[in-house]
């Protein structure tokens, strides 16, 4: 198809065709530990580099200390400890200086103390002091001012809104913000400082109240909640989207949280992200080149246990290939034109990396660049193309998941759907791969080709687990086996449609599970779909061409050829 063909199919198609909206992803890892284990403390950015400061190890301990991490080389390095002990204080940075405000000192003072940090010279200067005195504070910079919110004074939470400007070292008096809270999180998108969470008071209950403050009108705006009402957390930006990590829905009372919710100014919308590994409240968090840090914090209640621990959250943008068949088609266009003009992002590929908030031309523009071409995609952890000619092995294209052909499958370099493919005799073929991927870990996609006859044979399989994907004993139609935990007298029940793949014809089948929904595709249609609370661990090798525990009824007869496995929502 040429482009002004394309542009045709595009003008002439509906722009209701169905599409699920998914949300961006992400990967967390592991990082070298902080040096000294805080929590209640801040971090701030200079130059690519994070600075933890203050904090303190157990109740009522704050300290001066300051450590530097660099994410380009995995390491912390000491720095000049702050001249006032301080905690849950507010950190930020203008002109290339760190600021620190505020904050709960030694002997359980609030602070109004502000002192200006030189990475360059590794000095601290003492500034002029905020007007209100007031612990757990937030504070954020824009166009050069610094701006403190709320907090905790003279053990009373406050609506106070305060400005400093480091160029004439003043503070001035401006809005108060609409709900008093203490613990409040704030980030600035654009120019708009957003007030995000916290407590009402000491003893109170957290909030999920979200306000934003223009500072060129000075005004206050109310926007949509946060999901999870939470104290003690922090908030970061990237990519012009606000970040809620970590923190405790009772700040007193309850257990730490690992989840992350996203906002999106553009929209004044949330979307539940991937979980922290680590629980925790009072962490800081920081982000360097599109990446997310978090460090520190309380992983249980009391104080008495600080964390070292720094985890780094990576975000993956949006793939091009949107039905995961490895090539940018037609398929793919036609999905971006039912999101026209929409939020969507899933299909908000452009501009880079992660979209602008509406489905447009840019996207268009970007997509057809990539026309029938193969594209790379982070979220495909898995791919036996079936291509070999000869051997024993059936490599991985993506990963380190090569499989091993066991018994005596042939290959069919000229007779796969996609190149060649590979031929199993019912019997006793089957192809053994390393890779061990549990449903109750979280989302995933699997799709692959098949050509079969046979009733009651598997495709894929855990062993010793589930069967991912198989023909019904007594129909042939495609289904799972893939099922919730089972609870009580309750039998979880697999998942089956009524759509034969037995007829010796090629179909493109699939499962996709997305922490929610069960859903069974076949040729890129959904066949059969339901609600679940959770899916059973099925840990194990993978089998490609038999069951879960191979047996001679379990074996498959014919052709399977290029297996994909994501590890995020594919719809075609």
């Amino acid at each position: 198809m040429n482009t002004r063909n394309i542009y045709k199919v595009i003008v002439a198609a509906l722009l209701s065709t169905a599409s699920m909206c998914l949300a961006i992803e992400g990967t967390w890892t592991r990082k070298s530990d902080m040096p000294t284990a805080r929590s209640g403390l801040c971090a701030s950015v200079v130059d690519g580099k994070i600075y933890a400061m203050g904090g303190g190890p157990s109740t009522g301990v704050v300290t001066t200390t300051v450590e530097q991490y660099d994410p380009a080389t995995d390491t912390w390095t000491r720095k000049a400890n702050m001249r006032i002990p301080r905690g849950f204080f507010g950190a930020s940075t203008v002109n290339g200086k760190i600021y620190v405000v505020g904050g709960y000192g030694s002997g359980g003072i609030d602070l109004a103390s502000v002192e200006e940090y030189d990475p360059v010279l590794d000095t601290w200067t003492i500034k002029a002091s905020m007007p209100t005195a007031r612990d757990q504070v937030a504070t954020v910079a824009i166009a050069g001012k610094i701006y403190a919110v709320g907090g905790l004074s003279s053990d009373v939470s406050v609506r106070a809104l305060e400005e400093y400007d480091p160029a004439s070292d003043i503070w001035t008096r401006r809005s108060d913000m609409p709900t008093a809270r203490l613990q409040v999180s704030c980030s600035t998108v654009e120019g708009i400082l957003f007030a995000i969470g916290g407590a009402s008071g000491m003893g109170g209950s957290a909030l999920s109240a979200v306000e934003a403050y223009d500072p060129t009108t000075d005004t206050w705006t109310t926007k949509a909640p946060m999901p999870t009402a939470r104290g003690f957390f922090s908030t970061c930006v990237v990519n012009g989207k606000i970040f809620a990590i970590g923190g405790c829905p009772d700040p007193y009372n309850s257990s730490e949280l690992s989840s992350v919710e996203m906002y999106d100014p553009a929209t004044d919308t949330w979307t539940i992200m991937d979980d922290m590994p680590t629980a925790r409240k009072a962490l800081a968090t920081a982000s360097v080149n599109g990446k997310i840090y978090t460090i520190g914090g309380q992983p249980v209640a009391g104080w008495d246990a600080p964390l070292s621990t720094v985890e780094e959250y990576q975000l993956i943008p949006p793939p091009l290939d949107f039905n995961g068949n490895g090539l940018v088609d037609i398929k793919d266009l036609l999905r971006l034109i039912g999101s026209w003009n929409m939020y969507d992002p899933s299909a908000d590929i452009a501009p880079a990396p992660f979209g602008d908030g509406i489905v447009d031309a840019l996207d268009l523009e970007l997509l057809m660049s990539y026309w029938q071409q193969p594209v790379d995609d982070p979220t495909l952890i898995a791919h036996w193309a079936m291509d070999e000619e000869e051997g024993i092995i059936a490599h991985d294209s993506v990963g380190n998941c090569d499989a091993y052909l066991m018994g005596d499958p042939i290959w069919q370099p000229d007779a796969g759907q996609i190149g060649g493919a590979l031929i199993f005799d019912g019997v006793d073929d089957y192809v053994l791969a390393t890779l061990s991927l549990s449903p109750a870990d979280g989302t995933f996609s699997v799709f692959g080709w098949i050509k079969g006859e046979v009733p009651g044979q598997v495709i894929i399989s855990q062993s010793n687990g589930a069967n991912w994907l198989g023909a019904d004993p007594d129909s042939g139609c495609l289904m799972t086996e893939l099922i919730p935990p089972a609870v009580g007298r309750f039998t979880p029940q697999p998942l089956k449609s009524e759509y034969i793949i037995t007829d010796g014809q090629w179909h493109r089948v699939g499962f996709v599970w997305d922490g929610i929904n069960r859903v069974l595709y076949v040729d890129d249609i959904i066949v059969a779909e339901d609600v679940q609370d959770g899916l059973a661990d099925s840990p194990g090798a993978l089998n490609i061409g038999c069951g879960s525990n191979p047996s001679a009824k379990t074996y498959f007869s014919g052709l399977i050829d290029d297996i994909r496995i994501y590890n995020r929502v594919v719809s075609p």
